[in-house]
C-alpha cells in the first residue's frame, strides 16, 4: 500500500463535513460542547473515508477519548474484547487506539496483516514494571509453579509465561489451570482480589497501573458523605481498601454492563475517567461523577495521528516470528477458556 499524503485530505469544517458527522455528534452532544466539534469533525470524516480506502479496522480501548470512541472505533472493549476482536477481523490494517501491549497482542493474533500503533509512546506502567527474565527468575524460585500474565505486559513477557488473562476473565484462567498455586503478574492489586475469589493460592507480583493506585478509600468515603444514592463500583486493579469501599468491583466491560443493565441513578467509576464519557453519551439517564484519573499513555493516541497512520501506514507494530510464536500460545491458551457468567 502506497502512502497518502497529508495535502490529499481537506481538513476543514465544510457544510458537507458537518452534514457527515451530525449523526456522529448527536450522540456526542452531551459529553463534548458544540464549539469543540469543528475542531473534531473534519478529522472524524476523514478517518473514516481512510479507513475504506485502506480496508482498514480501528480498534479503540474503554480509555480513548469520545471522539475516538463513538467517532472513528469500528470495535470498542476492554483487553479481552480487543484481543478476541483482533482475531476475527477480515480487514488488511488494523489501527489500534491503545497503548503499545495492545497493539502487540493484536499483531499476535494477526501475523499477517498490518498492524498500526499511532503513537509508539503510548506504554503502560504495568507492562513495564516487569521483563521476561524477572518471569525466568520467578521460575526458579518457585519450580512447577504456573504462571499467569495479565495481558497488560509485552510479547516477551507473554512468550516466557503458561497463559495470559484479563480483569474480565483472571479467575476463570486461574482455575482452569486446575493446580494449588499460581504465580500471577505483574499487577499486585489485581492479583490480590483474586485470591478473595478463589481457593488457589495466589503469589502476586509488585507491579502497578499508575492510574488505578492513585484512589485512596478516603476519596470514596468522601464521596459517599456528598451523595446518599451514590454507587461506586471499581477496576480491580485499584488499591484493596478502594475495592473493599466499592460496591461492585469488575473489569472495564463488567462495569459498563453493570450500568447499562441496572442504571443506577448516580454512579462513581472508579476507573480512567474517559470511560465515564463514554458512557455517558449514551446513557443519559445516569449521572457520572467523576473522580477524574487520565491514563498519559493512551491519551498519547490522538484524531491527528490516527489519521497520520492511516495516511502512512507507520509506524507499524513488529514482533521476531520465534518470540511470537510462543507468545500467541499464552494468549490463545486465556481466549479458549470460558467465562462464568455474571450477575
Amino acid at each position: 500500500m502506497d502512502a497518502i499524503t497529508p495535502t490529499a485530505l481537506r481538513l476543514e469544517y465544510t457544510p458537507e463535513v458537518a452534514a457527515a458527522t451530525a449523526p456522529v455528534y448527536e450522540r456526542l452532544k452531551r459529553v463534548i460542547p458544540a464549539v469543540e466539534w469543528p475542531f473534531h469533525a473534519p478529522l472524524v470524516h476523514a478517518i473514516n473515508q481512510l479507513k475504506r480506502e485502506r480496508d482498514a479496522v480501528i480498534l479503540a480501548h474503554n480509555y480513548q477519548t469520545p471522539e475516538i470512541f463513538h467517532g472513528v472505533a469500528d470495535i470498542v472493549g476492554d483487553s479481552l474484547a480487543l484481543a478476541r476482536q483482533a482475531e476475527t477481523t477480515d480487514a488488511k490494517v488494523i489501527v489500534l487506539a491503545g497503548v503499545h501491549f495492545m497493539a502487540e497482542t493484536a499483531k499476535l493474533m494477526n501475523p499477517g496483516k498490518i498492524v498500526l500503533i499511532p503513537d509508539t509512546a503510548a506504554g503502560c506502567s504495568l507492562a513495564e514494571s516487569i521483563t521476561a527474565a524477572d518471569v525466568r527468575l520467578l521460575r526458579q524460585t518457585y519450580p512447577g509453579v504456573p504462571v499467569v500474565a495479565y495481558v497488560n505486559t509485552s510479547a516477551e513477557v507473554k512468550a516466557e509465561v503458561d497463559i495470559c488473562c484479563t480483569s474480565g476473565n483472571a479467575v476463570e484462567v486461574v482455575e482452569s489451570l486446575g493446580v494449588p498455586r499460581v504465580i500471577m503478574l505483574p499487577d499486585e492489586y489485581l492479583a490480590k482480589h483474586v485470591a478473595t475469589q478463589t481457593s488457589v493460592e495466589v503469589i502476586a507480583w509488585k507491579g502497578h497501573c499508575e492510574v488505578h493506585e492513585r484512589f485512596t478509600g478516603d476519596q470514596i468515603r468522601e464521596f459517599r458523605g456528598r451523595f446518599d444514592d451514590l454507587v461506586v463500583i471499581a477496576h480491580p486493579e485499584c488499591p484493596p481498601d478502594v475495592l473493599e469501599a466499592a460496591d461492585f468491583v469488575g473489569s472495564t466491560a463488567h462495569m459498563i454492563q453493570m450500568v447499562e443493565k441496572r442504571r443506577p441513578p448516580r454512579v462513581l467509576m472508579v476507573t480512567e475517567c474517559s470511560m465515564s464519557d463514554n458512557i455517558a453519551a449514551s446513557l443519559p439517564d445516569v449521572e457520572f461523577v467523576r473522580p477524574c484519573n487520565l491514563c498519559p499513555h493512551m491519551k498519547r493516541i490522538t484524531l491527528s495521528n490516527i489519521l497520520e497512520s492511516l495516511q502512512t501506514l507507520e509506524p507499524p507494530v513488529e514482533i521476531p516470528a520465534d518470540l511470537a510464536d510462543r507468545a500467541r500460545r499464552s494468549v490463545e491458551r486465556m481466549l479458549a477458556v470460558q467465562p462464568k457468567p455474571r450477575a
